[in-house]
This record gives structure tokens, C-alpha cells and sequence, in this order.
């Protein structure tokens, strides 16, 4: 449980180092002029004179499933709050093969974020849909997150479906714009 913890809080310190990363390089090309040099150095590797990528290396924890209070801590950590209101959200565990449909509340007429998560050495496909209708059909890599953005015309209920092909945790919330 304590390697639990320390790996949510190694991925809070490396999102937050993330941000700064991509603030600092922001304020930093503000006002530059670019040149290139297509050579490389003999002491650097290629993917570290691409311009503009920050990449940081995977969280190992996050490929390992999670349960009860653990699982709880990374859906809040891998759903940040949105600034509209949240109407519906869920998290959960799924076994290999196994997939899982939710209804949400009645959602008002509008303009709504679907925020999608999966943790695990997979992916996850998630479905949404009104009726008949697909608003989101898309399948993730585990360790990442994807807000779809759908308009409501009308009063309606989505049904939301989670599916994997090995185990995982997603987590999704569904917020008003």
C-alpha cells in the first residue's frame, strides 16, 4: 500500500513538473526567433533535439491496477475538476474480457465534457452514446486521459460503456460546460 502512495505521489510530482516544464518553456519562446541545427551532438540522442516535445517518462504505477481507497485517489488525480459542473462520474475495476455499461443521470440540454481515464498495461475502449446515437466510441491507452466534448439538443440520459481485453481501472466524469 505505502509503494501505492509514493507512485500516486511520484505522478502528482511529475504532472506538476509538467506544468512548469510547458509554462517555463512557454514564457521562454515568447518572443524568440527559431534556428535549428540538424546535427547531433555526439553526446545527445536524437529525441533530445526535438523542438517543442517534452516527453516524460511513464509512471510504472500506473500500470498496475488499484482498489478500494487506492482506486478512489487516482480517479481524482486522473479527473481534475473542470470548471463547469459535474453532473455524473464513476471509477471502477474491470477484470480481463470483462466490460461494463452505466446509465447517467437526466443531463439538461447543453454543451458537456465526457473526461475519460484507464490505468493498466492496456487499453481501455470506452462508448457513448444517446439511443442509438455514438458521441464517443474511442479506445485509450491506459496511463493517459482524453476529454470528448458532445451537445446535448435535448434532455437526455448517455449510457456509458467500459470495456478491456485485460485488467484495468477507468474512471470518467461527464461536466457541464
Amino acid at each position: 500500500m505505502g509503494g501505492k502512495l509514493a507512485g500516486l505521489a511520484t505522478s502528482r510530482r511529475l504532472a506538476s513538473a509538467a506544468v512548469v516544464i510547458l509554462l517555463g518553456v512557454g514564457a521562454t519562446l515568447t518572443g524568440c526567433e527559431y534556428t535549428y541545427d540538424d546535427r547531433v551532438r555526439a553526446d545527445e540522442s536524437p529525441a533530445a533535439t526535438v523542438a517543442g516535445n517534452v516527453v516524460l517518462p511513464p509512471d510504472p504505477s500506473l500500470e498496475q491496477t488499484v482498489t478500494g481507497q487506492a482506486l478512489d485517489e487516482w480517479a481524482k488525480t486522473a479527473l481534475p475538476e473542470s470548471q463547469g459542473r459535474s453532473f455524473y462520474s464513476s471509477s471502477g475495476y474491470l477484470s480481463a474480457g470483462e466490460s461494463k455499461t452505466e446509465q447517467t443521470v437526466q443531463l439538461p440540454g447543453g454543451t458537456y465534457a465526457v473526461t475519460l481515464a484507464c490505468r493498466g498495461t492496456r487499453r481501455v475502449s470506452f462508448s457513448v452514446r444517446m439511443g442509438e446515437t455514438d458521441l464517443v466510441d474511442l479506445t485509450l491507452g491506459c496511463t493517459n486521459a482524453r476529454v470528448s466534448v458532445v451537445q446535448l439538443d435535448a434532455d437526455a440520459i448517455l449510457n456509458i460503456t467500459v470495456g478491456t481485453r485485460s485488467e484495468a481501472n477507468f474512471a470518467y466524469r461527464v461536466s457541464r460546460l
